[in-house]
């Protein structure tokens, strides 16, 4: 008994660890599932298939994000964290192969490796905080509610894809029910700084995903001036997106994030993280998504879903952005807030006109916001 207490000790990540590469690792699937919703929402851009698309991006982030927080307690350099984590990203990647089929016949090629991803991340968090008594705990909780959700991701995949919705709707309920309930639990031992990583990271993968999107678009057609604009322009949002969080934000969610702890920390780090940063996410795809469009028509005026897929996902990757900063230290980010209004009118007004202005609009606004806030890159 002892030595199995000392296996699990040796377990427990070590102060101020940081992101590992065996986690970077774990990532390249995700990559490939980020790319995978993209292309399926964008050759189906219907409000169906965005619900069903968000639908699985949900779940396919969850099994993520279960998997960031066991990681965040566990000491990623010895061999059995590795291991485990190389056999979930074996997992994750059938799961993420088989995305298209969440809504045909051949749903258990992505429900199974879902809900055996999702247990050995249970199970795997459970071992790890064998020795950390009040996080244990907090861990148990989740896990029990966790498994009602899994229990109707395997229910939804045994009926009608419509009534799938319902099930895999309420699904993601029990999720963000567990998260409820698991944060109210004192014992919470959480790394801010491989936190912030791990976030930060995920968040970079997704915004490598707009420029393949926008390179594999322009290399597949023949030059012209609008498409090279057009192009540029989508280069040149990304590189603005990439400042506008990456100049100041990240770290000063990781600077107040560590000044938090036990249930404080636990909560923050679930709203802040777990469920803002899957809607920044989701931002960052609707961006792609417009991109996409964009680039294969760059000489058509612009159309309504077009303008919808630009115009919501710069709402959501502002928006909560914004609601991120306010979550952990109350602060209101008013310029930001008052530059997304006027840019969101801007874009509804650009609809029948060239997809240029659109792109042109993100770009000035998103440069506004840069240049406005640039005094607090020198104060993180």
């Amino acid at each position: 008994m002892r030595k199995i207490l000392l296996r699990t000790k040796n377990l427990v990540s070590p102060p101020e660890q940081g992101a590992d590469f065996v986690e970077l690792f774990f990532d390249l699937v995700f990559v490939y599932a980020i790319t995978r919703i993209t292309s399926l929402t964008a050759n189906n851009f219907d409000t169906e298939q965005v619900l069903k698309s968000l639908l699985i991006f949900w779940l396919i982030w969850w099994a993520w994000t279960q998997f960031t927080w066991a990681l965040n307690a566990a000491n990623t350099k010895i061999a059995e964290v590795r291991l485990v984590v190389l056999i979930a990203t074996g997992v994750a990647f059938v799961m993420a192969s088989s995305t298209n089929f969440a809504f045909t016949e051949g749903v258990m090629s992505f429900a199974i490796p879902y809900v055996v991803i999702r247990i050995i991340g249970l199970a795997f968090y459970i071992r790890v905080t064998t020795n950390l008594e009040g996080q244990r705990s907090a861990v148990i909780g989740f896990a029990l509610v966790s498994i009602t959700g899994l229990i109707a991701v395997m229910a939804g995949a045994m009926v009608a894809p419509s009534l799938r919705i319902v099930f895999w709707l309420g699904a993601i309920l029990l999720d963000m029910l567990a998260g409820f309930i698991g944060g109210r639990a004192e014992g919470w031992r959480l790394q801010s700084k491989h936190f912030g990583e791990r976030h930060s990271l995920i968040v970079i993968i997704a915004m490598g995903e707009s420029l393949i999107v926008a390179a594999t678009a322009v290399g597949g057609q023949e030059r012209s001036l609008d498409l090279m604009l057009a192009g540029g322009l989508a280069v040149i949002v990304t590189c603005l997106l990439w400042w506008s969080y990456f100049s100041w934000i990240s770290d000063y969610l990781e600077e107040k994030f560590s000044e938090e702890s036990g249930s404080n920390q636990a909560k923050t780090g679930r709203d802040a993280y777990s469920f803002m940063h899957f809607l920044i996410i989701c931002g960052i795809v609707g961006i792609a998504i417009g991109f996409e469009k964009v680039l294969h028509h760059p000489h058509d005026l612009l159309k309504v879903p077009v303008a919808f897929a630009l115009g919501v996902g710069y709402l959501l990757f502002i928006g909560f952005g914004i609601a991120a900063v306010w979550r952990m230290g109350k602060i209101i980010l008013l310029p930001r807030l008052f530059i997304l209004i006027i840019s969101l009118i801007g874009i509804v007004l650009s609809v029948g006109h060239s997809p240029l202005i659109v792109l042109g609009i993100i770009s000035v606004s998103l440069t506004l916001i840069n240049v406005i806030e640039w005094k607090k890159c020198s104060k993180i």
